[in-house]
C-alpha cells in the first residue's frame, strides 16, 4: 500500500513540482493538494494522508496554525514544514511545538525527498542553519 501524501502550498507551480518529485519515488502517492492552511485541515480529515508536506507562509491560515490543528485532531500524521527561508533554531522549535517532525527550505528538491524519507523511517529532520544569526 503506497504512502499517501498531502501537499499544501499556496503556489500551484510549487505544488506541481513537489508532486512530480514525490510521485517519482516508488511507493509514494500524492492523495491531494491544498492551497492554504484551512483547506489543509479539512483535507487532512477527509483524505487521511500518512504524511503532509506543508508551506509555512500561506493565506487564510499559515502552516504553523494548520499543523497545530491537524496534530491535535490527528497526532499520527507526520508533517514536513517547507519554508523559503533558511531554517533557524527558533523556527525549528516553533515547528516542533505545533507538531512538525521535519522542516526544510524549498530551495532543493533533494532535501524535500530526504526529509520525507527520514519521516517515513520514524526520524525527525531539522537541518538548522544559524550561521547568519547575530
Amino acid at each position: 500500500m503506497p504512502t499517501r501524501i498531502l501537499i499544501v502550498d499556496d503556489d500551484a507551480t510549487i505544488r506541481r513540482l513537489i508532486r512530480r518529485l514525490l510521485e517519482a519515488e516508488e511507493g509514494w502517492l500524492v492523495c491531494g493538494e491544498a492551497s492554504n492552511g484551512a483547506d489543509a485541515v479539512a483535507k487532512s480529515e477527509n483524505l487521511h494522508p500518512d504524511l503532509i508536506v506543508m508551506d509555512l507562509a500561506m493565506p487564510n491560515m499559515n502552516g504553523l496554525e494548520a499543523a497545530r490543528q491537524i496534530s491535535y485532531a490527528q497526532p499520527c500524521i507526520r508533517m514536513l514544514l517547507l519554508t523559503v527561508q533558511q531554517l533557524s533554531t527558533q523556527l525549528a522549535q516553533e515547528a516542533r511545538k505545533v507538531g512538525f517532525r521535519a522542516a526544510v527550505s524549498k530551495n532543493t528538491g533533494a532535501e524535500v525527498i530526504h526529509a520525507v524519507g527520514a519521516l517515513l523511517q520514524g526520524q525527525v529532520y531539522f537541518p538548522v542553519d544559524d550561521s547568519h544569526a547575530a
